[in-house]
């Protein structure tokens, strides 16, 4: 007996001769099961692809095609292979149903049948495809959840080293030179977020972060987080770009134009420094990429000190760009543990080079 119960089964007699059809679509409709008949293989192939049977029992000797024929048509097709079928036989056929198991039948019934037996071996070919069915239901279940976890995974990690993550288990912490770090902070946000419900908050928020990260994946730039209402990004770190700081700047210039056109109009700091910085995945259960370093600090300390709707960059980073946009020193800074260093604005006059979309 099925450890769960598979009625009504639908069962397929294919048999030439019409006493066999009717003796057996009577046994079998007295255990329950739907049943219908072909009279020669042709039909019996039209039948199960036009339906969806759970069951054949077929004879080998037919006119037009044989049940060698039609076992052999099954076995081929991907989506009728699976479909159990027992072959219907006479004593002197034995030779013939050995043939037919070799070449994929469940099993086989001799006439004249044996109610018991017929049933016995339609319960247990049903069985069988049951579990087969229910196992081909999981297995595809996991496929699906590791689809989706590969997808979530490529949310959350940059695609490098995702494919990393997937080969090793592991991703090795390295150092990556010349990399320029992008922060761009929401001015007075705190104070906005006071005065508005949190839906209307999380809702602006969210519209802006990702016309962000379109405009990141327009510039070859990778964002690394978010950190309240500030963005932060990389450029040159995994993919590499002949001028990561230039990219950084019009990534910038977009995203203070993206602001203002959006509700609620917000405005915004830029900041950008080049330097070396360190890589690597932090987390067991919840996975973080992220960047450390001085780079990350002074990057983060240009954009507290930059003007609003504007881009200030260090002036290693100038360095950089100097030929390529115009722009102007705005002084000093005092950085903790450094010192002054000078840092420039930008000019949003347009800038004369490549940005390598």
């Amino acid at each position: 007996m099925m450890a769960e119960p598979h009625l009504p089964a639908r069962i397929l007699v294919v048999d030439d001769h019409r006493t066999n059809r009717l003796i057996l679509g009577q046994m079998l409709h007295k255990k329950g099961y739907q049943v219908d008949d072909a009279t020669n293989g042709r039909e019996a192939l039209q039948k199960i692809e036009a339906g969806k049977y759970d069951m054949v029992l077929l004879d080998v000797v037919m006119p037009e095609m044989d049940g060698y024929q039609v076992l052999e048509t099954l076995k081929k097709d991907p989506q009728l292979r699976f479909i159990p079928v027992i072959m219907i036989s006479s004593v002197g056929e034995i030779e013939s149903v050995v043939k037919c198991i070799s070449m994929g039948a469940e099993d086989y019934l001799q006439k004249p049948f044996n109610k018991v037996l017929l049933n016995a071996r339609v319960s247990a070919s049903l069985e069988k495809k049951w579990w087969r069915d229910k196992e081909q239901k999981y297995l595809e279940q996991i496929d699906r959840e590791r689809q989706r976890a590969d997808e979530l995974l490529h949310v959350i990690l940059p695609a490098g080293v995702v494919q990393e993550l997937k080969a090793t288990n592991m991703v090795r912490p390295r150092r990556y030179e010349d990399v320029a770090v992008l922060f761009c902070d929401i001015v007075s946000f705190t104070s906005y977020c006071d005065k508005n419900p949190p839906e209307k908050v999380v809702a602006h928020l969210q519209d802006l972060v990702k016309r962000f990260e379109q405009l990141a994946i327009r510039y070859s730039i990778q964002k690394i987080k978010t950190i309240g209402d500030a963005f932060m990004a990389v450029g040159g770190l995994l993919e590499k770009i002949e001028n990561p700081v230039y990219n950084c700047v019009l990534l910038g210039q977009d995203m203070i134009k993206a602001t203002a056109e959006v509700e609620p109009h917000w405005r915004v700091r830029v900041g950008i420094h080049r330097g070396s910085v360190i890589a690597g995945i932090i987390g067991d259960q919840q996975y973080l990429f992220d960047v450390w370093g001085d780079t990350v600090n002074t990057a983060q300390r240009v954009e507290h000190s930059a003007a609003e709707n504007a881009v200030y960059v260090s002036k290693s980073a100038w360095e950089t760009i100097k030929d390529m946009c115009p722009g102007t020193s705005a002084g000093l800074i005092e950085l903790k543990g450094k010192g002054k260093i000078e840092i420039f604005n930008v000019s949003f006059q347009e800038c004369s080079g490549p940005h390598y979309e």
